[in-house]
């Protein structure tokens, strides 16, 4: 049976002995119905992991007791932020999801012209805030040592201005004049990766991308769905600059 991994909320070197959060001990406790002494793997975000074994226990507490650190190499070589278009419900929450265990580093939602969802300010703090539990939960499962960011909520205008470190700028579009095969390597291992909502970037939105330095990217012949495309691309990327093979 794999050692369940438990994202911790504090970090955890030095440490001898944790409490677990609420949300952490209840899952722990009830919905994987854990023991003390059963072994548990706890990691924060920095970069390593800690074996650990369930020491002591009540209903409603969990404390962990600490045995190793190491760093396993999980983490792509490959940094691409992916800036996501926000697409209803479940869509969203599966792109950002299979995102984080394609290894993607950062994830910025985008509204969008043809964006379905509409948010105010706290709606979309309350989104952010669902799509980073997503990420962390996506981590525990795969692996991951390094929880990637998911930003607030962008309208396009705002995020194609703000300031954007990377070498190479790509936009999903069905009628880009690159592929895969054809792409520069980016020389700094960074990629921004744009990609549309349900319908896909407008002609105007492209246009205004292509205006800040980005390049359309075409996958195939055959039109996805958004949650398709982005994971699509991706995997595309890390096989071949990353660590996919």
């Amino acid at each position: 049976m794999r050692t369940p991994r438990i994202h911790h909320h504090e970090p955890l070197r030095g440490k001898e002995r944790v409490a677990l959060s609420p949300a952490a001990a209840k899952h722990v406790l009830t919905v994987l119905r854990l023991k003390p002494g059963a072994a548990l793997t706890l990691f924060d975000g920095s970069g390593f992991e800690y074996s650990g074994t369930l020491d002591e226990a009540d209903k409603k507490h969990a404390w962990v007791k600490l045995t190793g650190m190491h760093g396993p190499v999980v983490e792509s070589p490959l940094k691409v932020t992916l800036a996501q278009g926000i697409s209803r419900g479940e869509r969203m929450d599966y792109t950002v999801q299979k995102a984080v265990e394609l290894g993607v580093t950062e994830i910025v939602p985008v509204l969008t012209e043809r964006s379905v969802v509409k948010l105010d300010a706290a709606g979309a703090e309350k989104k952010r805030g669902h799509w980073q539990v997503v990420a962390v939960s996506a981590c525990e499962q795969s692996g991951r040592v390094r929880i990637p960011a998911v930003q607030p909520p962008l309208t396009l205008v705002q995020f194609l201005s703000a300031p954007l470190e990377t070498d190479l700028k790509l936009m999903l579009d069905p009628s880009g004049g690159m592929t895969v095969k054809t792409l520069p390597r980016p020389a700094n291992a960074r990629v921004l990766l744009l990609v549309g909502p349900e319908g896909g970037l407008s002609e105007t939105e492209r246009a205004l991308a292509a205006k800040a330095g980005f390049h359309g990217l075409k996958l195939g012949p055959r039109i996805l769905r958004t949650e398709t495309a982005a994971l699509v691309a991706l995997s595309l990327l890390q096989l071949v600059w990353g660590d996919i093979d």
